[in-house]
């Protein structure tokens, strides 16, 4: 799933935001502006996940959710709120993007013939390599 389809399903009514002081960039403005941004959203709680969607979500980001069931992140790269709130939403879609995203189950194939023949000839071409440079007796021939 893309974030921009997520970003149709209007996740933002549901978004929590809540600022305080930052360790990040921003010289003296850092002890005395509120800059970084959490935000939290509730995925239990939410209704515009199906239930299937939500327990993907739950099994993929447990490590980003509390005991609530909220989904917390944190930015704190910008110098302004109004960045950092930009930036962790952003992170939230590719998040929620990411977790949503089942992936393509891997069809195993097998070697061709030709590649099989051409591995087995290449090992004994090296064999004969090594051969040749313990006994230094018999000649290399490919």
């Amino acid at each position: 799933m893309l974030p921009d389809e997520l970003k149709s399903r209007k996740l933002e009514e549901e978004f929590i935001f809540s600022a305080s002081r930052s360790s990040g960039p921003g010289g003296q403005n850092v002890n005395k502006v509120s800059t970084k941004v959490e935000l939290r959203f509730s995925v239990i709680n939410t209704l515009i996940f199906s239930e299937k969607e939500k327990a993907l979500i739950l099994k993929k980001l447990r490590n980003k959710i509390n005991k609530e069931g909220e989904l917390l992140l944190v930015s704190q790269d910008g110098r302004s709120q109004s960045e950092n709130k930009n930036l962790v939403t952003e992170k939230f879609y590719d998040l929620i993007a990411k977790a949503l995203t089942i992936p393509v189950k891997r069809i195993p194939t097998k070697p061709s013939y030709s590649s099989r023949l051409k591995r087995l000839d290449e090992k004994k071409i090296r064999s004969d390599v090594k051969r040749q440079r313990r006994t230094g007796k018999e000649p290399f021939e490919p």
